[in-house]
């Protein structure tokens, strides 16, 4: 195991500051670094996260607005950027956390240029993707949170259908994190044995299911105003698999280059994912609906970048 391991995260709202807490409790990180806009506004964050240290691993917590302290980080997680509201859809965040982008990539990566990016604000596909136009990084060290918030949700939902523990169902949403995604399920599996073949399987069921996961952020950001969470979790999980070099293979949004005959869009496909970042990108097979619509969501994602770079 590492003697130490250092992390940022940049942008302490919600997300910023759950993810934070999350890192905590998990107890890996040794030097945590919050960049907020406002360090005043965030000290309140850095506080009341320092409280808990008595009950947890010390790690020691450093606010400031200096994009200079992230060097070293061995990831550094960007959530800033404008929050989704009730009744707005991901895509439409895209021109105002785009110009956000152009600002702090750059300096993020002059301050630690080796170091892995993991990209949470939304679109999160096409910001992972612009990060790539803004400066020269290797393959894999810059990649996005993606579809697996939307998979893990999917998984649940198939678990009440299927009566199984979810982390025994293999299917993965894929594409866009937003409304282009689409459920894989010519590869579905519980345990080698195809969904399809289950006499619990329903197809309605299973697009109700796949709908559901879909829409469970807008649910949520209409009730309580932000997903945060689960997000945190996500973040966690695959900070974890980084620190670990676990391997794991993730549904996370990577730039693509002539995959299932996409290039030049960054969309969320299995990945594995270990302590250099994206190491793998996996080719699973489509079906010709799958196909077709991962095709559509590379389409929609880069008619949107084109629109918010002109």
């Amino acid at each position: 195991m590492r003697c130490t391991f250092k992390v940022s995260i940049v942008g302490v709202g919600k997300v910023g500051a759950t993810a934070a807490y999350a890192l905590l409790t998990e107890g890996t990180v040794t030097d945590l670094v919050l960049v907020a806009h406002d360090v005043a506004k965030s000290s309140g964050e850095k506080d009341d996260l320092e409280q808990s240290l008595p009950f947890l691993q010390n790690t020691s917590i450093t606010l400031t607005d200096d994009y200079a302290q992230v060097a070293g980080s061995e990831v550094t997680i960007i959530s800033a950027g404008a929050a989704q509201e009730p009744g707005e859809d991901r895509l439409s965040l895209l021109k105002k956390n785009v110009a956000l982008f152009s600002e702090i990539i750059p300096k993020i990566k002059a301050a630690n240029p080796n170091g892995l990016i993991l990209v949470v604000t939304n679109p999160v596909d096409i910001l992972t993707y612009h990060c790539y136009q803004l400066a020269e990084f290797r393959q894999g060290q810059v990649f996005g949170s993606g579809t697996l918030l939307d998979t893990a949700r999917f998984r649940k939902e198939l678990s009440k259908l299927f009566n199984v523990n979810p982390r025994s169902i293999h299917a993965y949403i894929l594409g866009e994190h937003g409304d282009s995604s689409f459920p894989l399920l010519s590869t579905a599996n519980i345990g080698g044995q195809p969904l399809q073949s289950f006499p619990e399987y329903d197809e309605e069921k299973v697009q109700i299911a796949y709908q559901n996961s879909k829409n469970a952020a807008y649910k949520i950001i209409q009730t309580k105003g932000a997903t945060y969470y689960a997000i945190a979790t996500v973040i966690n999980s695959i900070v974890q698999s980084i620190y670990k070099d676990a391997k794991t293979v993730l549904p996370v949004s990577v730039p693509l280059q002539n995959h299932h005959m996409q290039s030049n869009v960054s969309l969320s496909v299995p990945c594995i994912v270990g302590a250099n970042g994206v190491e793998r990108v996996l080719t699973t097979a489509f079906s010709e609906t799958e196909q077709q619509q991962f095709t559509h969501s590379a389409e929609v994602l880069r008619e949107a970048y084109k629109n918010a770079t002109q």
